[in-house]
């Protein structure tokens, strides 16, 4: 009976990783349990990094599969049975200038790609907008220098505030929201210790620096919602500063703008979300009323 049931334990467990690996990219924009290898990209410097490390897996796999055959042939044809009298050779001219050049070959060939990705993923070619994060304790500020110079901040939705379908420990009360298709400037640096913006669909990691402002760039290729996280330590709530980016089409941008410029500029409580805009234009939402659906 324990074997039968550790057989399925098996099979279902394949089944689980299967299902989600393959899983719909729109699935992939937040960790999923179970989930194998890295969230499907949604911008080319992401696409950049994920054929890199395809190649870095052929690569290594190759170099173990060579290593694990070259070690049970060296087991097998040396062993002391077959071997009553071992060789004396200490030296093979020809076996030591390969094995010094044959590493150098394979870092040439790692290197090249790597260097083009580091220098594609540096800064943005001819951004189209620019947005500046500001890491604080523990918290995100965003400010939109473009579309006027508006801000906000953006702290994570409390459990107990959640809504159904959003996603604990990655919802916030205020998203980012960026068109999709253009390339944005993102300006970062931190107001008080080193954080970290990172996330992960969109190839994006900068650090937070006080002191110093730290530049990358995004495009984000398929309209969604995009989460991510500190990944530097930073602190006692440093679990507790999710990064969310909303994608959007251009119009629905320029209407969000519209309504952030206008909401922070009078009173400085949060913008409509892109949601409630959308609402709005049905009807299913007042604007004299504009925060009854949260």
């Amino acid at each position: 009976m324990r074997s039968i049931l550790s057989v399925r334990s098996v099979v279902a467990f394949a089944a689980v990783a299967l299902v989600a690996l393959f899983a719909d990219a729109a699935l992939a924009q937040q960790p999923h349990p179970w989930q194998l290898g890295m969230q499907p990209p949604a911008s080319p410097v992401k696409e950049f990094i994920g054929s890199f490390h395809n190649m870095l897996l052929v690569v290594i796999t190759l170099i173990t599969v060579f290593v694990l055959a070259l070690l049970l042939y060296t087991m097998v044809r040396f062993r002391a049975a077959a071997n009553p009298n071992p060789s004396k050779t200490s030296h093979h001219t020809l076996l030591e200038v390969a094995w010094t050049l044959v590493p150098i070959l394979i870092l040439i060939v790692i290197a090249v790609p790597s260097f083009r990705l580091l220098y594609f993923a540096d800064k943005a070619p001819e951004a189209e907008m620019t947005l500046k994060v500001t890491g604080r304790q523990w918290y995100w500020n965003y400010e939109y220098p473009d579309q006027g110079g508006f801000q906000f901040d953006s702290y994570m939705v409390q459990e107990s505030d959640l809504k159904p379908g959003q996603p604990r420990l990655l919802e916030v009360d205020n998203r980012v929201v960026v068109p999709v298709g253009a390339r944005v400037r993102v300006l970062i640096h931190g107001s008080d210790v080193i954080h970290s913006w990172f996330l992960p669909s969109l190839g994006v990691q900068k650090y937070a620096m006080p002191g110093r402002i730290n530049e990358t760039w995004m495009q984000v290729d398929r309209p969604g919602v995009y989460y991510g996280q500190c990944n530097q330590i930073c602190g006692v709530n440093h679990a507790f500063m999710p990064v969310a980016i909303e994608a959007v089409d251009k119009a629905t941008f320029d209407r969000w703008v519209d309504e952030a410029k206008k909401r922070f500029a009078q009173d400085g409580s949060a913008p409509l979300s892109v949601a409630e805009i959308r609402m709005m234009e049905t009807g299913s939402l007042t604007a004299q009323a504009p925060n009854a659906a949260r």
